[in-house]
């Protein structure tokens, strides 16, 4: 059992970034327990009384855990940061700077997560997960979590592929009003309302409060009909991005499966292949790509070996370098599948929004350390610790994943 409690998910932003005493940008370290950090940012800006475009983060967190990172705050004063109280939030001023607090902004993330209910004693536990991480010495594959596409309304990457292909009222009408199997029926019938009729006035009496994003959207538009990039820009920027990110993200995870299926290895590079290498400490920096020939494979493939170099699949964009040879047909018919036009990613109706692309390791690496033990919370079972660090885009869902699917009994 994961996440049984909220503390049994932990996570710790790692940042690269040195922060100074004096600049326009507040740097401010929050910790939060089950919080989304786009609602947190939404309420932090109505107590502070700001835009949220003034706020910035490197990562988005799992809501249903202790998370601790931080943000930036452009023209804020210390002194306001005690004017917030909210339940399960912890604001802490770490200093200032002249540079705001972007997405990927940091290194990655340390994870400390609790696995309960293991049928098993707790020498049987560590041992069955030692022997899995022995099986994923190299790395688990990098697939994009299911965070990434909404876990209980997986529509984000659908917005996104609306943006793409440039009907922007339909992606708001996705995002707005597309319904659920898994939501309450309540709920279920409000969004297929406003998703037939477009009656927005109606659907604000409808939707909860706790909906923000979908009431703001809705409140544009009747104020302004039919302004569906508009609709969109009441969101704060991050989130913005998130959709057209989304569905990259998408992609990547249907190449990722296809190259798998069709029996490539994505531990050792082809004929054909981009690879990455390593930065200052140790893990994938996809800045440094070089393509793989006949001439260079043996060494780059030594390298792949060692951990020193990385096989990449394309977050497609208007301008993301292909692979070629066996690798790159596997992108390619995925893109023609799909009907993607890498244009679309430049977004004329809503050029903010524009991504040129970029390539992505397709093994994410990491070193467990284990600690088990009677579980407290379900008397007779046993826990089991894990604590880890993954490099920024790391999905720490992705490796509890290949533990559970190589049988780490849970009841």
């Amino acid at each position: 059992m994961i996440r049984q409690q909220i503390d049994d998910f932990a996570v710790e932003e790692v940042t690269n970034r040195v922060e100074k005493h004096n600049g326009r940008y507040l740097i401010v370290e929050l910790v939060k327990r089950n919080w989304e950090i786009h609602h947190l940012i939404r309420e932090l800006s109505r107590i502070l009384r700001v835009s949220q475009n003034r706020f910035g983060w490197a990562g988005t967190k799992d809501r249903r855990a202790q998370t601790k990172q931080r943000i930036s705050i452009w023209d804020m004063d210390e002194a306001d940061i005690a004017r917030v109280r909210l339940k399960d939030v912890e604001l802490k001023v770490f200093g200032r700077s002249n540079r705001k607090i972007s997405l990927g902004d940091l290194w990655g993330n340390r994870f400390r997560i609790i696995v309960r209910s293991i049928e098993l004693v707790p020498d049987e536990a560590l041992s069955r997960a030692e022997a899995i991480s022995q099986e994923l010495a190299k790395g688990a594959p990098n697939f994009f979590g299911v965070q990434r596409f909404g876990e209980n309304r997986p529509v984000t990457h659908v917005v996104g592929e609306w943006i793409l292909r440039g009907d922007i009222r339909k992606a708001a009408l996705t995002y707005i009003a597309e319904p659920f199997s898994d939501e309450p029926e309540e709920i279920r019938k409000a969004r297929e309302y406003v998703h037939e009729t477009c009656d927005f006035k109606e659907g604000l009496r409808l939707y909860p409060v706790q909906f923000q994003f979908e009431r703001a959207m809705m409140n544009h538009l009747i104020a302004r009909p039919g302004d569906y990039p508009g609709a969109f820009r009441v969101l704060s920027p991050n989130l913005q991005k998130m959709f057209l990110h989304a569905y990259q993200s998408y992609i990547f995870n249907i190449i990722l499966s296809r190259r798998i299926g069709r029996g490539l290895s994505i531990n050792e590079a082809y004929d054909g292949d981009i690879v990455c290498f390593k930065n200052e400490i140790g893990m994938p920096d996809v800045s440094r790509l070089q393509k793989v020939t006949p001439d260079n494979l043996e060494g780059i493939n030594n390298l792949t070996g060692k951990g020193r170099a990385f096989v990449t699949a394309p977050l497609i964009g208007y301008d993301t370098g292909l692979a070629e040879g066996k690798p790159g047909e596997i992108e390619r018919e995925v893109f023609r599948e799909l009907d993607v036009n890498a244009e679309g990613f430049k977004v004329p109706e809503m050029p903010e929004l524009a991504s040129k692309g970029m390539r992505r390791e397709m093994i994410l690496p990491f070193r467990p350390e284990f600690m088990v033990d009677e579980d407290d919370a379900n008397p007779g079972k046993t826990k089991l610790t894990i604590e880890f660090f993954l490099p920024k885009g790391g999905y720490a869902t992705t490796i509890l994943r290949e533990y559970m699917k190589m049988q780490l009994p849970i009841s």
